[in-house]
């Protein structure tokens, strides 16, 4: 780990260090690796923390008296521990392991707006959000007899928070909002947001996928009700991610998968359920990767959140300016604030075409719609190219962005 303090800016050359899969050349030249906000690339103390787990303490959890069992179970109760640390919870029974934010929001979904949901009853989101924030409530929304409503955003990209306070009504029984735009990155006044729905009594959940890697999370702070992320958007492994629940929700929520490990006593007249989190983990969990997870969120609190906010704002509007120089360049989204991302397109060239020449160029970036469709309908376009950063980035990377944009230009001139 880099030691760090919240105040030091990052040491670069160490942290690039960090991350062996950037030392490689991809069509003979080196790596240029933008696309972390689809997934980033893991520095080598979360490989070496799963690497020790399967080697040393490979086990099955909760369930054995043997060491390996019991090394294994401490490990994975410690990287729980860990992850309600690094979102401020107060309880570590208020975190809940899963595959990632799509699961953790269908968890939420299931097992705790289903019961509350009836028909003519409402479900509110944005129009900026990830598909994953969109399909579970529309699944249930047709269910159950519900509405979707939906809060529109402006030319900028930023949500237009009168029609939120509009649309919240006593039909609305929950409120899904991400806290920064995978496809956009906008970053939403979140605790406005939260507060003008608590003073309402409506409960809010958080799409943190985007926010967790780049800027610091308190969710007592913020008062949500529910928060999910994904590891591997943050520097873990992928296939695991979290959920974090006011304790007083997870107590009212039923099983969301039957199984192993949920709990207490089975019998074919009646089951007695874990109590949260256990009763949301069915079956083997994946012990690994919430070791590589921990491993993850210790290796960015090494960082410093805000060096690692401070390195990625420069970056993000360094990116800006400069790709905004390409002749023909349009910003897709320029919101008043910004993290992680930049989205933009190329007059007279496909974005699936922009990123087949950068990735010959050494360049990896996401050419597409980012699973955020209604977005890219939002502003006329199928797709657009989105370059991502993370704390590996520095301004040579955005260099080689902006000479492959060039190169595209002369390609399609």
């Amino acid at each position: 780990m880099i030691p760090a303090t919240a105040a030091t800016a990052l040491d670069f050359a160490r942290v690039r260090a960090d991350f062996p899969a950037l030392d490689q050349e991809v069509h003979g030249r080196p790596l240029v690796y933008l696309d972390s906000a689809a997934t980033t690339q893991k520095p080598t103390a979360v490989l070496e923390a799963i690497d020790n787990f399967y080697r040393r303490d490979c086990a099955n959890v909760h369930r054995g008296v043997h060491t390996l069992s019991q090394r294994a179970t401490v490990a994975y109760e410690s990287a729980r521990t860990a992850v309600k640390e690094h979102l401020g919870a107060r309880d570590s029974r208020e975190i809940v392991f899963t595959r990632g934010t799509t699961e953790a929001i269908n968890l939420v979904a299931a097992s705790f707006v289903r019961p509350r949901l009836g028909a003519g009853d409402e479900v509110l989101i944005s129009a900026m959000e990830h598909h994953s924030n969109i399909v579970p409530w529309q699944l249930l929304c047709a269910e159950r007899g519900a509405n979707l409503r939906v809060i529109p955003i402006d030319d900028r990209g930023d949500v237009i928070l009168e029609e939120y306070e509009r649309l919240l009504s006593e039909r609305t029984r929950i409120v899904g909002i991400t806290w920064v735009s995978n496809a956009l990155g906008t970053v939403n006044p979140i605790r406005e947001m939260i507060a003008t729905a608590h003073s309402r009594g409506i409960p809010v959940l958080v799409d943190g996928a985007q926010a967790v890697p780049h800027l610091a999370v308190d969710v007592v702070e913020l008062d949500c009700d529910f928060l999910a992320f994904s590891g591997h958007k943050a520097y873990g492994p992928t296939g695991i991610g979290a959920l974090y629940g006011k304790r007083a929700h997870l107590l009212e929520m039923p099983p969301y998968q039957g199984g192993g490990d949920m709990i207490l006593s089975v019998s074919f007249e009646r089951t007695v359920y874990q109590e949260p989190p256990h009763r949301f983990e069915a079956g083997t969990p994946n012990i690994a990767g919430a070791i590589g997870l921990a491993a993850a969120l210790s290796y960015l609190e090494g960082l410093g959140a805000e060096a690692v906010a401070d390195h990625e704002r420069r970056l993000l509007d360094e990116a800006t300016r400069k790709v905004l120089e390409v002749p023909g360049a349009r910003l897709i989204g320029s919101a008043r604030h910004r993290a992680g991302a930049l989205s933009f397109v190329l007059d007279g060239i496909h974005p699936h075409d922009i990123g087949t020449i950068l990735d010959a160029e050494g360049v990896a970036v996401r050419a597409g719609h980012h699973c955020a469709q209604p977005v890219m309908k939002r502003y006329g376009v199928s797709a657009t190219v989105r370059a991502s950063f993370g704390v590996y980035n520095s301004s040579d990377d955005i260099e080689a962005l902006v000479r492959g944009l060039h190169t595209a230009r002369e390609v399609f001139s």
